[in-house]
């Protein structure tokens, strides 16, 4: 196939990729302020969408880590096709897809990286692959963000309650709990964690684009990413951001946790700390990680709330087989496209299948703004009756007698 064409192809496919991690990944930010009722779901989205806009014009050390990191340029004579680019794209995007489609917030990075080094290994060799990078910027992390992440949110969240804690002077026995502020606060975290979540995910696919057109001789290795594809990823993250993603929104919002607003101030809070702190470094951390850490870790600080540990199950589960999974996909694709142009259009053709496929069987049972997080309706039905409570005992109050009987 002609190069220019592969490169192109390529492109199209990163960009699709982007858009799906946009979508996969809008819970990480909104999910919580969604479940307590903060933001209403659409303006959620809508706000999540322009943050992640912005964020991705913020650093590109993330970017730089995917283009010239990970998978070697060719500095030692390896060179990695856009064929094997393109294939491990194919991997990332199909694990993706199945995630979104189970409501599993699983690590779109790591299906990423998962789907390159299949690809690579399969199509070039180990020696591709530069392990001491995978271990110290994607594996490490991978494994100590959602911890530390967990950490900090539980701490938040005791902290949080301790604080407003009201007890009445006298008998001390509690008053009831004035934490509104909270939900006010969150406005302000979500979107911090959506403006974080576009420094770091927005950049792998910039790094993807950069590695193609480094690949392809149009870019000297080691360099950073054009304007252009900086703008372009942007675009994508962003428009996939508004796209909802509620699937994986009603399972961060109220699938781990019953979440109360001091709980998801203090999640997102931690959530946002982690991400800014390794895009600075550039760690191609999993934000979904971190963000389901946080609400696990909120969720154990707050006393009389239970962590679904079933769930926490499944997308550990879901994690730990993301690197393989998209890995085996993206070396099959590797071995397809090896043969030909004909191997290349049998498996754009097979993907584009997949990925339809799994987009009208999600229409069966369709999960959207207006079902997504039960507990965020809930709390609105609780708080209308109270208010309308109130408004019938002020009526009775203010009522004159009736003395002409």
């Amino acid at each position: 196939m002609d190069i220019t064409l592969m490169v192109a192809l390529v492109i199209a496919l990163a960009l699709f990729f982007d858009f799906t991690n946009g979508f996969h990944d809008t819970a990480n930010a909104m999910a919580t302020p969604i479940a307590t009722g903060a933001i209403k779901p659409k303006t959620a989205v809508t706000l999540a969408a322009i943050l992640n806009l912005v964020g991705a014009f913020l650093s590109t050390e993330v970017a730089k880590t995917v283009s010239g990191g990970i998978i070697r340029e060719g500095s030692d004579g390896v060179q990695i096709t856009p064929d094997i680019i393109f294939a491990g794209l194919m991997g990332a995007i199909l694990w993706n897809m199945i995630t979104w489609l189970k409501g599993l917030p699983s690590s779109s990075s790591h299906a990423l990286f998962g789907g390159l080094i299949g690809a690579a290994v399969a199509g070039i060799g180990f020696n591709s692959v530069n392990l001491e990078t995978l271990l110290q910027k994607v594996i490490l992390p991978a494994i100590f963000a959602p911890l530390i992440a967990g950490i900090v949110a539980y701490a938040c969240t005791r902290l949080a309650y301790g604080l407003t804690a009201r007890h009445d002077p006298e008998t001390g026995s509690k008053l009831t709990q004035k934490r509104g502020g909270f939900r006010t606060g969150q406005i302000f975290t979500s979107s911090l964690v959506a403006l974080a979540h576009g420094t770091n995910d927005a950049q792998k696919t910039m790094g993807i684009i950069t590695l193609v057109l480094i690949a392809a001789g149009t870019q000297a290795p080691g360099t950073g990413p054009q304007f252009w594809v900086i703008a372009a990823c942007a675009l994508a993250i962003a428009v996939g951001t508004y796209a909802g993603g509620w699937r994986i929104i009603r399972t961060m919002g109220s699938g781990l946790t019953e979440v109360k607003p001091a709980q998801g101030f203090a999640a997102e809070t931690s959530t946002a700390s982690a991400i800014l702190a390794s895009s600075h470094l550039g760690f191609a951390l999993s934000t979904t990680q971190v963000a389901s850490g946080s609400v696990i870790g909120s969720g154990m600080g707050r006393k009389g709330t239970t962590v679904r540990w079933n769930m926490v199950g499944k997308i550990a589960l879901g994690w730990l087989f993301t690197l393989p999974a998209a890995g085996i996909v993206g070396a099959l694709t590797a071995l397809l496209v090896k043969t030909g142009v004909v191997g290349v259009v049998i498996a754009a053709v097979a993907g584009t299948a997949a990925v339809l496929f799994m987009f009208f069987y999600s229409r069966k049972s369709q999960v959207g703004h207006h079902n997504a997080v039960e507990v965020e309706e809930a709390g609105q039905a609780v708080r209308f009756a109270k208010k309308k409570a109130i408004a019938r005992a002020r009526a009775r109050a203010n009522k004159p007698e009736d003395t002409q009987r």
